[in-house]
Parts: C-alpha cells; structure tokens; sequence
C-alpha cells in the first residue's frame, strides 16, 4: 500500500528562485515533448518512444543556445515532467477505450506559465533526506521543512507544490506493509443519508451538522474580491491582493479538508462497515444549489472515507442511487411513492408508522449496503470451490423495484409479512441472491434495525 505524506516547506530566497527555474525548465521540457507527439502523430501516426523522446527534449536541447539554460536545473524533474506527460496519454487512451473508469479523460494540453499551481517531482535520484531533517533537492539545497509526523518508510519520490498563495509543500510517497494500522473488528455498522441542512443523519438515529465552511467565510471573501478587482492589471498591488484572495479560500479549503478526515475517522474508528448513498455530486453541482453541494463536498468526504477504510481494514458500501431511500418504509418495506423536498416526515400508508425522512432513508440504506456486501461478487458460489468467479454484471447490485413473492403456496417460498394479495404494495429488495433476501426477511421479521 502506498500513501502520500505532505508537509510545509520553508525556503529561502534564494531557494525559491532556484524552485521557481525548476519548474519553468519542467513546464517547458514538457510543452515541448508534447509538441513533439503532436507533431509526430499528425506526420505518420507514430508514437515517439520516452528515451528517444528524453534525448531530443533534454539531452540534445542542453546544446542548443535556446536550451541551454536547462543545464542549470536538475536532469531528474525533468524526466519527471517527460513520465508526467507519458502517464497523462495513458490515462487518455485508456479513457477513450472505456478501460478507465470515471469521468472522460481528455488529451493533454500545454502549460501556462501563468498558472498558479506549480509542481514538480524528484525521484530517488534527485532527493536525499538529511540528519539535521532537512530535504535535499538536487541543485537546490536543504531545504527547511516542518515535520508534524515521522514516515513510516523510506520515501520513493518527493513531489514539490506551490500552491496559489505561496506556499510550498513536500508530498513523500512511501510504501507502507498492508494491514499494520488494521483496527480491532467491532460489530457496529451504520448508514448514511448525505443532505444540506444537516450534514449526515445516522442510522443509529445521531446527526452531524453541516458546517458551511464557504457560507461563513463569505463576507470575507467577497471584500478581497473587490479589493482585487479595483487593482490595476499587471501592477505590483493587484499580485498582492490576488495572493490575499487565495489564502482566503486556501483557509476555507483546509478547514473543510481537515473536518472530512475528523469526521472520516471517526466513523471509521466506531464502525466496522459504513454505508453511503451514491450521489451524482455532478449533476447537482448544476442545480439551484450549486454553491451548497460545493460547499458541503461530499465527494470529497466520501473519498477520504474509502480511503481510512481501505488502510484501517474497514468496509465501506455505496448503495445505488436508484434506490427509493426515501420512499421505502424501513418498518414494512413497502415503497410509499414519490415525495417533494419540503415533506420532511411521512406516515406509511402501510403500516401506519411516522418517519423521518432522513432517519428512514439512513436505516434504508444501512440493510440495502448489508444485503449487498452478502450478495458481494467473488465470493465462493458452492461448496468446495477453490476459486471463487467473478458474478456478471445482471447478477450485481440493488434491485429496487423487484417484487416479493406473492403467495407462498404458488413457489413454496414463505410470504412477506403473511401477505398474499397478488396487488400488494411493492416492496424494495436491497439484493437480488439468497443471502440478501434471507437478511431483507429477518428485517422484515423483526420490524425494526
């Protein structure tokens, strides 16, 4: 398992200059290789190999008067930005053949210079860290940095960050063993129901508030935006203010940052299975409630979530969007149809209960991730099998509209809840195997989680 580690780095002027040549000679180096396979593929179809390509853009520029400036950084960041830019057309193809999954991948594009984030990575080569705990950076010098926490390991590579106002850190990669920060098993486990008045609603009926990071520091940062905009453009006081405007929304950003990875361990720590809903953070980013999504960054808290789990020996399971969490009565699991916004407790026409609609969805989804991880695919499909198959994809996920069995004497299979009417409300069915219809049975049994 491999993790990232980022720490605050405090260079001198002088070292600053030499960062700020290192990454311009990198910017270049990799404009320029980019250019090259444009030029390349356009000619012929041909793909330059990344030796060939490293001996044109650095080995045979350094000889050339235009070039020869990139003698004076290190050869390391270099072939860096060359592996940066061979990773970038990977990604790229690989997303237009469908074997990445996620959002559309687009073709690399050529760097500004006046870009605002700057990075560049140093390999084992180019980097050593000393006794006194300074970094070493090749042509560079030791460097200052604050260490809030020991690596586990040796690192593998540095990645320097200058980030939009000012600062600079160094991310070390370092590789650690799996399963030596595995957290003693509990039994607990909890759903999820995201939302915007309040952050998250909890299965085992607690809250956690939406903290608004972005809505309180507003005023704030809409008086540096004026101040920026009444600044002259190109003078000396519109950089000022401009870095005033990112350390604004860089305090915003680790604070939001910070309070994910507080609430991520914590649920991490109390539960040995978490489940959440899969929003489509995307398309409601486009809603009237754009800047309120944005703010509350779910997807953010979501990854950061997945990735305590994955190092802690956690588990944490994403439930379909499709299925009716608030529609569905947790007590008889009889879907009660559609409900706007605005109705915030609902009685089931069913049973009579009266829900909250977030508490009922987090409970909802709390059995739909249990059917789920039961019905998970890989695991063994009959005794004595020593590799367990990987279930096609019609025999995965939730299945919210499939409808019990109406009669037990037809399929001599028990009926839900004693009913027989053929006309029965729907019911939703978290799991579509044997496993999740015997847990969805036991809920139902039992009435309540």
């Amino acid at each position: 398992m491999y993790l990232r580690y980022s720490f605050r780095m405090e260079p001198t002027p002088g070292q600053r200059a030499a960062l700020a040549r290192t990454f311009g000679c990198a910017r270049v180096v990799y404009n320029d290789a980019l250019a090259a396979r444009k030029a390349a593929y356009q000619a012929d179809r041909s793909r330059i190999p990344i030796g060939a390509l490293a001996k044109r853009v650095i080995t045979e520029a350094k000889k050339t008067p235009e070039r020869a400036w990139l003698a004076e950084v290190s050869v390391d960041a270099l072939q860096s930005s060359l592996r940066d830019l061979d990773t970038a057309y990977s990604n790229f193809f690989a997303s237009v053949t469908g074997r990445r999954r996620g959002r559309r991948v687009g073709a690399p594009r050529f760097k500004s210079k006046k870009e605002n984030r700057h990075t560049v990575r140093f390999s084992r080569n180019g980097f050593r860290l000393r006794g006194n705990g300074r970094l070493n950076l090749a042509k560079i010098g030791d460097v200052r940095v604050r260490w809030s926490r020991p690596l586990p390991s040796a690192p593998s590579s540095v990645t320097v960050v200058k980030d939009p106002c000012g600062r600079y850190f160094a991310t070390f990669v370092v590789e650690v063993e799996p399963g030596t920060d595995t957290l003693p098993p509990c039994e607990a486990e909890v759903g999820i129901d995201l939302g915007l008045t309040t952050y998250a609603v909890l299965s085992d009926g607690s809250t956690i508030d939406n903290p608004r990071f972005l809505r309180r520091a507003e005023r704030g940062l809409r008086k540096a935006q004026q101040v920026l905009s009444r600044k002259a453009k190109g003078s000396k006081n519109r950089a000022k203010a401009r870095i005033k405007v990112a350390r604004a929304h860089a305090r915003v950003a680790d604070a939001r940052r910070d309070w994910c990875h507080q609430t991520a361990s914590r649920l991490v720590r109390d539960n040995q299975a978490v489940y959440l809903e899969d929003l489509a953070v995307s398309g409601l980013a486009r809603t009237q409630l754009a800047k309120s999504v944005h703010d509350a960054a779910w997807g953010i808290f979501r990854r950061v979530l997945e990735e305590k789990a994955a190092r802690y020996g956690r588990h944490v399971g994403i439930v379909s969007r499709w299925l009716p969490s608030s529609q569905t009565c947790h007590v008889c699991w009889v879907v009660d149809g559609k409900k706007p916004l605005h109705v915030r407790t609902w009685r089931c026409g069913s049973c009579g209960t009266e829900h909250d609609r977030d508490l009922n969805a987090s409970r909802v989804i709390l059995a739909a991730g249990q059917a789920e991880r039961l019905n998970a695919p890989g695991g063994p499909v009959r005794p004595g099998a020593a590799i367990p198959y990987q279930a096609r994809p019609d025999e995965r996920g939730t299945h919210p509209k499939a409808k019990p069995a109406t009669t037990g004497s037809q399929t001599g299979t028990p009926t839900l809840q004693g009913r027989e009417d053929a006309k029965s409300p729907k019911s939703a069915f978290p799991g579509s195997g044997s496993a999740g219809r015997q847990l969805w049975s036991s809920r139902v049994s039992s009435s309540s989680l």
